[in-house]
């Protein structure tokens, strides 16, 4: 594919190293030229420096030709604008991604496509309600919603003496167990399960189930003894603390630390609920944290721009007594060590613009992706088709790629569970497991 990408930030080299490993044919625009230094030398992507917004620009870059063209510059306004040029001159499709979380709202999506703009990504929004998520139960690392909540998948980190360790999981997940386990993480290694494979102690396991078994699971796992938060301290105030802070339950009382004086004074001005405090101080600061009543608190998210800071604040943290921890890690490059220091949950806004992507990048009817960096594995849900060779055979016979595996699928709005007697039916979503980029060979099973 031809994909275009504006916009030299985080983001968009993000998405053009990644992409760009994948052979696709990557330009990569920006208005500052040393932006684009960096990744033209150590590469396969063309670059070119000039404002995206520009139609003559875009010509240059030749848009016309674009299979994706995606807007991820800091600037909403300049990400539309040049979607919809890019739209006009003969881009095929086009994702904006904006910060105004009413332009994301599902009946506006006709009205965007009529402008140009085939698709909208907010990474902010999106990151603070998975932090809502995995706050409402402290226990996972990760919580993901199927369909409305037909099904789950969560991840958990089990410690020595939970009652599935060193046990044969063809006796632990036999046909009437109402959990299946997609993949386990070990060290630094992501596998998918097979029935000889054991649990031993601080993997971190991929359940996948239905709502009403997850306390089950919670118990097995041994993670009766993790509170309920209703307290929660925030380190930062950026987009992500701002949307967490609005959408937050009436039940959770939360404090935020912001460092920058300005930043504290305009954050008390937007947020406008009486269970959000705004502190100007340094999240890291121990004392601080002490005085302000850490003691008492039973999360705390470190959501400052800065990785590093964050990981460190979320071990403060941690040494102060608090069980769970919400990390935001940008930089790709310290996700492995902050799962190895133990730090809980890690953020990180890129995965959902990659996810986004790669949704769009497909021809299969795929109704979500999910990106997840800690594991080196996406997660998408596939809508069946009347003719999708899924549906031909039972789970067992239809020589599946071996890094895949299905979790479950999702029928008449009712969860269930996949086997490899399972004969999976047009109309069916499907949740699949894929790890190293396996989505793509996995495809043609539903088209």
């Amino acid at each position: 594919m031809k994909i275009i990408i504006a916009g030299a930030g985080a983001v968009g080299t993000h998405l053009a190293k990644l992409l760009s490993r994948e052979r696709h044919d990557i330009t990569l625009m920006d208005e500052n030229p040393e932006k684009l230094e960096d990744i033209s030398a150590n590469y396969d992507i063309l670059t070119v420096a000039a404002n995206p917004s520009s139609i003559s620009a875009l010509r240059e870059a030749e848009v016309g030709k674009a299979d994706l063209f995606i807007g991820v510059t800091p600037d909403e306004a300049h990400n539309m604008t040049s979607c919809m040029l890019a739209s006009k001159l003969g881009a095929k499709k086009t994702v904006a991604r904006v910060d105004n979380a009413e332009y994301t709202l599902p009946q506006h999506c006709e009205f965007f496509k009529t402008v140009g703009i085939d698709s909208i990504i907010y990474p902010e929004m999106l990151a603070a309600q998975e932090i809502l998520h995995n706050l409402h139960r402290s226990w996972v690392r990760q919580w993901w919603e199927v369909q409305g909540g037909a099904l789950v998948l969560f991840s958990v980190k089990v410690r020595q003496g939970a009652e599935i360790l060193n046990i044969p999981l063809k006796q632990l997940c036999g046909p009437d167990v109402p959990y299946h386990i997609v993949a386990i993480k070990r060290g630094d290694d992501t596998l998918i399960p097979h029935g000889d494979d054991e649990l031993y102690a601080n993997d971190v396991v991929f359940f996948m189930t239905t709502p009403s078994f997850a306390d089950t699971i919670r118990t097995l796992a041994g993670k009766e003894d993790y509170p309920d938060v209703t307290n929660l301290f925030i380190m930062g105030g950026s987009s992500t603390a701002v949307h967490l802070a609005a959408n937050m339950p009436d039940t959770l009382y939360a404090k935020i630390i912001e460092a920058d004086v300005r930043r504290a004074e305009r954050l008390n001005e937007i947020i406008q609920n009486s269970h959000t405090l705004v502190i100007h101080g340094d999240g890291r600061n121990v004392p601080l944290l002490i005085e302000e009543g850490i003691h008492k608190a039973q999360a705390f998210a470190a959501l400052t721009d800065n990785s590093e800071t964050n990981i460190l604040a979320c071990l403060a943290a941690k040494r102060l007594g608090v069980r769970k921890t919400v990390a935001m890690v940008e930089n790709t490059d310290y996700i492995g060590m902050a799962e190895s220091l133990d730090i809980g949950t890690i953020i990180n806004k890129k995965t959902f613009a990659a996810g986004h992507i790669y949704q769009m990048m497909l021809k299969a009817d795929v109704t979500s992706i999910k990106s997840l960096t800690v594991a080196n594995a996406d997660v998408a849900e596939f809508v069946v088709g009347e003719d999708s060779r899924i549906a031909r055979k039972p789970v067992k016979d239809l020589d599946l790629p071996p890094t895949v595996t299905l979790g479950g699928l999702v029928r008449d709005g009712k969860g269930l569970l996949i086997n490899g007697m399972t004969q999976i039916r047009p109309g069916d979503t499907v949740v699949a497991f894929c790890l190293d980029n396996a989505i793509k060979r996995l495809e043609k099973y539903f088209i």
